[in-house]
């Protein structure tokens, strides 16, 4: 079985990439290090060498960095975060690993092994991430509930998914907790542990 890997990735626009770490970087810095981000996203998860790999652009994948990445491409779709990562997941029709751009902490090695939990009849999986939310689910289909009406962003994205999840008698595995670059303190702790190059 292949299980495919969705990477969801905002066009690195100076001013609308990475704006809490502005004041830090300044608005080109931000939107390089996000161009950064979304390489590292996309070396590991053709290293995990799982299935094939997509990545989900917003607004659209017209800007021209997106094409650079020589990778394929699709809009993403939806009002809100969770209606894209629905979108994504009925696209697949299949077992699928979604990730965001900004979580370099996720390696190859997580990869194997949530794809591999997903071959072996796990119908879901997550790694949860620090700030209370997630930065990787995987789904062996589709699953609207844990999308819906759901606010995001906020520290209990997946203690509200976990609720969702029992409530719908569905299973589900946990990895690693993982960490995304957002703020300054992260942007700091990346520049500590040297996870991308270049």
């Amino acid at each position: 079985m292949s299980v495919q890997i969705a990477i969801f990735a905002r066009a690195p626009v100076p001013g609308a990439a990475k704006t809490r770490l502005i004041p830090l970087l300044g608005a080109e810095g931000a939107a390089k290090l996000h161009e950064k981000l979304v390489l590292h996203a996309i070396a590991n998860a053709r290293a995990a060498d799982v299935g094939p790999v997509t990545l989900w652009c917003a607004p659209d994948s017209s800007h021209p960095f997106f094409a650079q990445t020589g990778t394929a491409l699709a809009d993403q779709q939806g009002v809100d975060l969770g209606t894209r990562m629905l979108h994504a997941f009925e696209a697949a029709r299949g077992p699928l690993l979604l990730i965001g751009a900004d979580c370099p902490s996720i390696n190859a090695q997580d990869l194997r092994w949530c794809a591999r939990a997903l071959e072996e009849g796990e119908p879901a999986l997550f790694l949860p991430a620090e700030d209370g939310g997630y930065g990787l689910v995987g789904l062996a289909r589709s699953v609207p509930q844990i999308f819906s009406d759901m606010q995001w962003g906020v520290a209990d994205v997946m203690a509200k998914t976990r609720a969702r999840l029992l409530q719908a008698n569905i299973p589900w595995l946990e990895g690693r907790m993982i960490w995304d670059v957002d703020r300054p303190d992260d942007y700091a702790r990346l520049m500590r542990e040297r996870l991308l190059v270049g």
